[in-house]
């Protein structure tokens, strides 16, 4: 009796989403086309802003500056970071510009752009300047069990996907599909995909459903694929991940880094900018790894 109800709103604010995004004025109308896939028709006053409205590239690296460690924190450790002043204002100054967000501001923002916010860059992200990709913790596919993605990828050179909606599905199909053809068969990559679904409905929904998806995932990304309800609110800024409807995408070395970012939407010269930045990575971590071995 419980699912029915469950199902119905999921479905409701789909259907939400679907009807907003169609409006007259938004950049792209999500229609089921003959193969069942999206197809985008943009209106012609949308048109019109996206020409006089130009995206900027990314401004900054992503990420955060402390390494991530898959050792969960200590009461002295929660205690520490409480006390800390400049941590404490920077939460209370996220929280006053959360607070002054509208329910529909992130479906606003995809009038624009159909979310995009910045356009990803067409060379890496210097490793003196990049910054950290935190810590998330969720249920593999294959084992169920827990898996922490510092573990998963250090050592080796990862496509991290943030999923959260269907839509943000097709949006990181568009910048990975190339790279993941290219390089899946590499022993040094790895495609990683996380469920992000920080609403305890819609979590314990996917919960439910977990066989469903494990269907639509090839066999071969199970043990990658992670579901996830971990709360995100304090480091969604730092990973530019600033609008829950669509998806984005991380390239992260070795050493658990950001060195590339993209969301939306991909171009062209954004998904050739993944696979040749990935090429980059695998080519130098091999490298590495053989100097180390002819010692």
């Amino acid at each position: 009796m419980l699912v029915r109800p469950l199902v119905h709103a999921q479905w409701q604010e789909t259907a939400t989403l679907r009807r907003f995004i169609q409006r007259p004025g938004c950049t792209r109308n999500l229609t089921s086309g003959a193969n069942g896939s999206a197809e985008k028709r943009p209106s012609a006053k949308a048109t019109s802003d996206e020409l006089t409205t130009t995206l900027p590239f990314l401004q900054r690296p992503l990420g955060v500056k402390e390494r991530p460690s898959p050792v969960l924190k200590t009461w002295a450790d929660t205690r520490e970071e409480l006390m800390n002043q400049e941590t404490r204002l920077a939460q209370r100054e996220h929280l006053v510009k959360e607070a002054t967000k509208g329910y529909f501001t992130d479906l606003n923002a995809t009038r624009r752009h159909g979310g995009k916010t910045w356009i990803a860059p067409n060379v890496m992200i210097r490793e003196d300047k990049a910054l950290y990709f935190p810590n998330i913790v969720g249920s593999s596919l294959d084992t169920k069990s827990k898996k922490h993605t510092t573990s998963m990828c250090e050592g080796r050179i990862s496509v991290i996907s943030m999923l959260s909606t269907r839509m943000s599905e097709i949006h990181v199909n568009g910048f990975t599909i190339p790279t993941n053809e290219r390089y899946l068969s590499n022993s040094l990559y790895q495609y990683v995909q996380i469920n992000l679904q920080e609403n305890l409905l819609k979590s314990f929904l996917v919960s439910l459903f977990l066989s469903s998806i494990a269907k639509s995932v090839p066999p071969e990304l199970h043990s990658t694929y992670l579901v996830s309800s971990q709360n995100m609110e304090f480091v969604r800024e730092h990973l530019g991940m600033v609008n829950k409807h669509v998806g984005y995408v991380y390239l992260v070395d070795d050493n658990l880094k950001v060195r590339w970012a993209g969301c939306a939407d991909a171009k062209v010269e954004e998904t050739n900018a993944l696979e040749q930045c990935t090429g980059v990575l695998l080519s130098r971590l091999d490298k590495k790894r053989s100097a180390k071995a002819s010692r």
